[in-house]
């Protein structure tokens, strides 16, 4: 085990949500325990902490990826909840969601801007930004 990948990793994903990794954790540790740890080396640890973006772009990039995908609500809702964390705001990500309409179509779309709308709302419940 590469101990520094997962430190990375976790170090990662705890700044784009704080409880992010033990929700997965907690989520995937009856069925898949060792998933967890590969997300948290592979994608956290290895890709989405390389120094080439920013987080903020790199999670308008994710965000536009889980849109074009269509049934990733899931990762859709983390990575909105992420996005505002790492300094987008909501005008920003509805822009984004829009523009999605053009490339991968209104349905596609407007799954996502009613998530956003969710995730907004949630938000506010706990007067988080």
């Amino acid at each position: 085990m590469d101990d520094a990948r997962y430190r990375i990793g976790l170090a990662t994903a705890r700044n784009l949500d704080p409880e992010g990794p033990e929700r997965l954790e907690e989520a995937l540790k009856g069925v898949a325990p060792d998933l967890y740890r590969h997300i948290m080396e592979s994608a956290f640890g290895d890709i989405l902490s390389r120094p080439g973006l920013d987080p903020k772009t790199r999670e308008i990039a994710t965000v536009s990826a889980l849109t074009a995908l269509g049934h990733t609500q899931t990762q859709l809702r983390f990575h909105l909840n992420a996005a505002l964390n790492v300094g987008c705001t909501r005008a920003e990500l509805a822009e984004v969601l829009m523009q999605m309409a053009v490339y991968v179509g209104v349905p596609a779309a407007l799954n996502a801007l009613y998530l956003a709308k969710e995730v907004f709302a949630e938000r506010d419940a706990k007067e988080l930004p």
